[in-house]
C-alpha cells in the first residue's frame, strides 16, 4: 500500500471529508530505515493524518484549509526518537532489557524500570543486587518461553515470548484482534457543541483548545506533543510517586507539566477541576484503571459534557490479554516482526524494528482521533471515546505490506532536521516536527520541563 492510499483509509475512517486529502503532500518512498517493513510509510500516513485532522478542525472553526506535506525521511527519522542532552545521547534500553534464549525459543524482558527490572530477576531465582545480565541469561535457558511469559504476566511484569506472525494468529489475543478496526471514535453521551473561538488563518489550527495528558511511555505522550505542536494547551499530568524514562525530555516540549497524586482526595479534586475546562483527556492507564478512580469515559462525560476521552492500551480492550501491561518493543516480539525480520535478513536471529513504531505511530493516531472526534463533536455534539492500541497498530503496520531488499539501506542523516533550544533538562537537540504546514507552522513555544515544574492550574 502507498503512503497516500494508507492515509486516505485512515481518514476515511475517522469519517472526516475526502476533499481535504487534496491538501496533502507526501514525498518519498520505502525503504528509508533498514526494515523489511514500510516503516517509513506508517511514521509519515500517521503524521500526516494528525496533522491535516488538525487542520481540518481548524477549517471547521473558520480557517482556510492549508497545504501539509511530511516527508518521509524527515518522518521516519523523527520517529527514531533521537535526541540528546548537553551534548549526551541518553541510553534508551536498561542492561537487561532485550531478548533472551529460553529452552525451547526466545523471550525479550523490558526492564527499564526498577521494579519491572527486579520483579523479572527475582523470577529468574537471581539476586537484583548482585546479577549480571550473563547471569539472567543462564537463567533463561532453565524455562520454557510461553511459560516465562505466562510467570512474568501474573506478576504484573513485562516480558514476552517470541512468536511467528502465524503462530501470534493463532493465539486467542492474535483472534480477538483480528476482527477489530485500527482505531475506534464513538460517541458516549450526550452534550452541545463545546464553544470554540473562532480562528483567524494565521492562527495555529488547535490554538484555544486544552488537553490533558495523562500518560507516560511512549505513545501517549508523542500524541500529546503533536496535539502541542498544532498549537494545543496540553497539560502533562504525572504522579509525584512513579518514575519516568528519559525520553520525557524529548516527549514533554511544548506542555505544561504538572503533578496530581489521584490517590489522595484532593488530587482527584484537582483533575476533575482541570477537567471540567478541557477539550481532550488522554490516558494511557490499562483498561479500567482510572474507571477505579472515577476518571473513566463516563466519568469524564459526566464532569465534562462534550469531552473527547481518548484511550490507549498496550492489546486492546478485547481478549485475554486486554489487562496486560506492555510496551513497543514486547508488542514487536509477541506479534512476530522480530520473528519475520531476523528470516528477512537471514541469519535466523531475531530483531527489532529500527524504531518504536509501533508507539509513534499510535501517539499520531492519538492526534489524529482526537482531533476527528472534536470535528465531529463541533458538528454533532455530544461526547466522544476514541481508542487505539499498539497491538492494533501492529496489526496496521503488517498490512502495509514488506519492502523488498529494505534491510539494506543505511540510517540517512538526520543533521538537517535537528534542532537546539534550552530545556529545563539542559540544552536539547532533537527532531523538528517533520509536518510541514504552509501557512501555520508547527512547533514548540514552550521548552520541556520535569514533571511538577507548573501547578496543576490552566493559564
Amino acid at each position: 500500500m502507498n503512503a497516500f492510499d494508507a492515509l486516505r483509509s485512515l481518514w476515511l475512517q475517522a469519517g472526516l471529508p475526502e476533499e481535504a486529502l487534496a491538501s496533502a503532500q507526501l514525498p518519498g518512498a520505502d525503504p528509508v530505515l533498514p526494515s523489511s517493513f514500510a516503516v517509513g510509510t506508517a511514521a509519515q500516513c500517521s503524521i500526516a493524518a494528525a496533522a491535516l485532522a488538525a487542520c481540518e478542525l481548524g477549517h471547521q472553526r473558520g480557517a482556510a484549509r492549508q497545504a501539509v506535506s511530511v516527508d518521509m525521511r524527515h518522518a521516519a527519522l523523527e520517529c527514531t526518537g533521537w535526541f540528546s542532552l548537553d551534548g549526551r545521547v541518553p541510553e534508551l534500553w536498561d542492561a537487561f532489557s532485550g531478548l533472551y534464549r529460553s529452552s525451547d525459543g526466545w523471550v525479550r524482558i523490558h526492564a527499564n524500570f526498577a521494579h519491572h527490572r527486579e520483579g523479572a530477576l527475582r523470577l529468574l531465582g537471581l539476586d537484583p543486587q548482585r546479577a549480571q545480565r550473563a547471569d539472567a541469561e543462564a537463567a533463561m535457558r532453565g524455562w520454557k518461553a510461553v511459560d516465562f511469559e505466562e510467570a512474568a504476566a501474573a506478576r504484573g511484569l513485562v516480558a514476552t515470548a517470541l512468536r511467528r506472525f502465524e503462530e501470534w494468529d493463532a493465539t486467542p489475543q492474535g483472534r480477538a484482534l483480528a476482527d477489530q478496526p485500527l482505531f475506534t471514535i464513538e460517541r458516549i453521551g450526550d452534550a452541545s457543541p463545546l464553544s470554540l473561538l473562532p480562528l483567524a488563518d494565521d492562527q495555529r489550527p488547535l490554538t484555544g483548545l486544552r488537553v490533558l495528558d495523562l500518560t507516560r511511555i511512549l505513545a501517549g505522550p508523542v500524541g500529546g506533543r503533536a496535539l502541542a505542536a498544532y498549537g494545543a494547551e496540553v497539560m502533562l499530568v504525572n504522579s509525584p510517586k512513579l518514575p519516568n524514562i528519559e525520553a520525557i525530555a524529548d516527549t514533554s516540549r511544548g506542555k505544561l507539566s504538572a503533578h496530581v497524586d489521584l490517590q489522595s482526595a484532593e488530587g482527584k479534586e484537582t483533575l476533575a477541576r482541570l477537567l471540567a475546562d478541557a477539550h481532550v483527556f488522554v490516558q494511557g492507564y490499562r483498561p479500567g484503571g482510572l474507571a477505579a478512580l472515577g476518571f473513566g469515559p463516563e466519568d469524564t462525560s459526566r464532569i465534562r459534557p462534550g469531552i473527547v476521552h481518548v484511550s490507549l492500551s498496550a492489546y486492546g480492550t478485547r481478549g485475554p490479554w486486554a489487562g496486560r501491561r506492555g510496551f513497543d518493543s514486547l508488542v514487536q516480539t509477541a506479534m512476530g516482526f522480530n520473528h519475520a525480520e531476523g528470516e528477512a535478513a537471514g541469519d535466523g536471529k531475531p530483531r527489532p524494528l529500527p524504531m518504536q513504531i509501533l508507539d509513534e505511530a499510535t501517539g499520531y493516531l492519538i492526534a489524529m482521533g482526537a482531533a476527528a472526534a472534536l470535528w465531529r463533536q463541533q458538528r454533532e455534539g455530544g461526547s466522544w471515546h476514541v481508542q487505539v492500541s499498539l497491538a492494533q497498530t501492529g496489526r496496521w503496520l503488517r498490512g502495509l505490506g514488506r519492502t523488498e531488499g529494505g534491510l539494506g539501506v543505511a540510517v540517512p542523516d538526520r543533521t538537517p532536521y535537528l534542532e537546539t533550544s534550552a530545556s529545563g533538562f539542559g540544552e536539547f537537540c532533537g527532531l523538528r516536527h517533520s509536518a510541514q504546514l504552509a501557512r501555520t507552522p508547527a512547533g514548540w513555544t514552550r521548552p520541556s520541563v520535569p514533571p511538577g515544574t507548573d501547578p496543576a492550574v490552566w493559564p
